[in-house]
């Protein structure tokens, strides 16, 4: 029995370790997709504000996040600390815990990320993922995965892998961050036209999406936490085929609604719309093929409407992630009460909205003070001229650029 168990807890520990290693590598994918639907000029910020969010998310997440998110019982937070020496697992490495837990964070930071793209300062943004990944993410997080249940109030509340836990609280940051940031110079009109602002890249944001969509195996597929037996294997299994049938009836939805509205295929609607599949299966990749079919289904639809509405709404989101991570994060949350018969939509509608408020009202502040305290903004010349040049002194495309001596 003994040899039983160490066989259970190595390959349960390596199932974390490899499945974290995919969705470190998602954010490759996030940095390709935002590079690839934002402007040259401003390429070289987006890529430094992806490895340093990344960084910066291990590194707090390790000091002082992953205690308050499972370090204790606490209803509101766990244990503030600054090591993991104290938490051991009888079934798995903690070590292999904290990397599948960490790579997660810094996903929700990549969301925003691209919401704030081509006029948010580089070090205002860096300084929000510090307080996102140490105390924002980690206390919602303890709240659901970490056991409080906040003391009952959204005990049952279900989240299989972070369609709400993960993405919906990027969404609900980066919204909060463009609300105070403003949009886009030239985005829209002062009749209310919208003016679309190409991106630099389409082969390299479908590359992005194709990295993301790999990396998801591993998000959900990592999120069943145990390969010790065959029904674990079995429901592995299940999960990467629901990851992969919901991401690519969510990309086909979106071929065809914008075939039939536009009498075109749009391909950045097509990249959203397999995403937003995959952020709406994340809640119950578990669920079966049918659920995962109907959550990409409906995910496709959102997205194609989701991103004019927020236009309409003059909200300014160069890459859509407001409409995949946000929107869907929401509709993948509800839509498990639907497929579960032990899940009721009240106690998801509890936990969205719990989840919700609070990581937006917290950042909502946050942003308020750093635009007061040090400003958020880049100015009209900089926005002109990108970042790149101002933030960093570097082109990502010097021998195209126009500044060449």
């Amino acid at each position: 029995m003994e040899n039983f168990a160490d066989v259970q807890y190595i390959l349960t520990s390596f199932l974390m370790l490899m499945m974290g290693a995919l969705v470190m590598w998602m954010a490759a994918g996030f940095a390709m997709l935002e590079a690839g639907l934002t402007r040259s000029k401003n390429n070289v910020v987006i890529l430094i504000k992806n490895i340093a969010l990344y960084s910066i998310s291990v590194i707090m997440f390790y000091f002082i996040g992953y205690n308050l998110m499972y370090g204790g019982d606490g209803a509101f937070m766990g244990d503030i600390a600054f090591s993991l020496s104290g938490i051991h697992y009888d079934d798995h490495s903690v070590m292999a815990d904290f990397f599948f837990q960490v790579v997660f964070v810094a996903t929700a930071s990549s969301v925003i990320s691209g919401v704030v793209a081509e006029r948010m300062r580089l070090w205002p943004f860096l300084i929000f993922v510090v307080f996102l990944s140490s105390i924002i993410y980690p206390i919602q997080g303890h709240w659901s995965w970490g056991g409080s249940n906040l003391g009952g109030w959204i005990h049952g509340f279900s989240d299989f892998a972070g369609s709400t836990v993960v993405h919906s609280v990027g969404g609900w940051a980066a919204l909060a961050g463009v609300l105070v940031l403003g949009a886009r110079k030239g985005k829209y009109g002062k009749n209310g036209e919208v003016r679309p602002i190409m991106g630099s890249s389409l082969p390299l944001a479908t590359l992005g999406t194709f990295i993301l969509w790999f990396g998801w195996f591993g998000f959900n597929g990592g999120s069943v936490l145990a390969m010790g037996s065959r029904s674990d294997i079995d429901s592995i299994a299940l999960v990467f085929a629901d990851t992969n049938m919901a991401a690519a009836v969510g990309a086909m939805t979106a071929a065809i609604l914008t075939q039939l509205i536009y009498h075109k295929v749009d391909l950045t609607m097509v990249l959203n719309g397999a995403l937003g599949g995959l952020v709406a299966v994340t809640a119950g990749p578990d669920l079966g093929m049918f659920a995962a079919t109907i959550d990409g289904l409906v995910a496709g639809i959102l997205v194609v409407f989701a991103i004019p509405l927020f236009d309409k709404l003059r909200i300014d989101d160069p890459v859509g992630a407001l409409s995949v991570h946000l929107v869907n994060g929401i509709w993948g949350t509800i839509a498990v009460a639907i497929w579960n018969p032990e899940v009721t939509f009240l106690v998801q509608i509890k936990g969205i909205v719990t989840i919700g408020l609070f990581t937006f009202l917290s950042s909502l502040t946050l942003w308020y003070l750093l635009k007061i305290l040090i400003g958020i903004r880049v100015s009209e010349e900089e926005e002109y001229d990108g970042e790149d040049l101002h933030e960093t002194g570097l082109e990502a495309y010097p021998e195209f650029a126009k500044h060449l001596k």
